[in-house]
């Protein structure tokens, strides 16, 4: 009984310690959005929780003065979801091939790749920068999507998911029915690995919006800037006084990362290979 008591006890602990937690989390993207709502001379009395109702005006005076929040949302959405297939698909064909095939220098791949896992972007941009532009691809979205193909970060984070849910007997048993390499991975695999891949999705979607610095760097045209560059903008002489309109810039450029999460966090523990090979 005594034992009973001290593990409900330390549940409830544990539940407020998260409680908080979340809180913390959710309280700063709150206030901006209710921010979004408010009038500058509001904003400049306090925090306030409740929302406002300026947010049409507020969204009037942004887009009225040059701001074109629907050029940049839709260059953020190219770029990101470019980014994001292209880094799922072949991160997901490479963590297949480290670990269904034995090739030479199969171990020296993946350490490399671990290597340039912990090489910072900052590190190599002014190389990458000069390489683009020998190819003249500066002001394009080529050198910020492609390299997505070879994304080190999501190639050590598929390696390790596919580890726990590559079943060799299936991939046999395929085999032995006819079925081809390709389609072993794109009809049996991908499947199995859905709940990883959606989990990679997110963070690479995540990432990629919220990416400024090798946007910054490559792109120097105003109408392809993406939403996070243009956000950037409203530190000019233009919005400076004009706080609603900034925290409505601020927020559009968070709420498509909350509509994304809250769509796709549902298959990041669901369905791993449940049911695939039956005893």
């Amino acid at each position: 009984m005594n034992y009973t008591f001290k593990t409900r006890l330390l549940r409830v602990f544990i539940y407020i310690f998260l409680v908080i937690l979340a809180v913390m989390c959710i309280l700063p993207m709150w206030i901006l959005l209710v921010n979004a709502t408010r009038t500058t001379p509001e904003i400049q009395q306090g925090i306030s929780l409740v929302p406002g109702s300026n947010f049409v005006a507020n969204w009037r005076n942004l887009t009225n003065r040059g701001f074109s929040i629907t050029n940049g949302f839709t260059n953020s959405v190219t770029i990101s979801v470019g980014v994001t297939v292209l880094s799922v698909y072949f991160s997901m064909m490479f963590a297949y091939a480290i670990q269904v095939y034995d090739f030479f220098y199969k171990k020296f791949l993946y350490g490399l790749v671990i290597v340039l896992v912990l090489v910072p972007t900052q590190v190599s941009i002014i190389g990458f920068y000069r390489y683009m532009s020998l190819l003249k691809l500066t002001n394009s979205y080529i050198p910020l999507i492609v390299p997505a193909i070879a994304a080190p970060g999501a190639i050590f984070l598929a390696v390790q998911y596919m580890q726990s849910v590559v079943i060799r007997d299936l991939i046999d048993a395929a085999r032995i029915d006819g079925c081809g390499e390709i389609a072993i991975f794109h009809k049996i695999m991908l499947p199995i690995a859905k709940p990883g891949a959606f989990t990679m999705g997110i963070f690479a979607f995540v990432g990629s919006w919220n990416n400024f610095f090798t946007p910054f760097i490559m792109l120097n045209k105003i109408e392809k800037y993406t939403l996070p560059m243009l956000v950037q903008t409203l530190r000019g002489d233009t919005y400076r006084t004009d706080y609603g309109s900034i925290y409505v810039g601020l927020a559009v450029s968070i709420v498509p990362i909350i509509i994304v999460y809250a769509i796709f966090s549902k298959y990041i523990v669901s369905g791993i290979a449940m049911g695939a090979v039956k005893e």
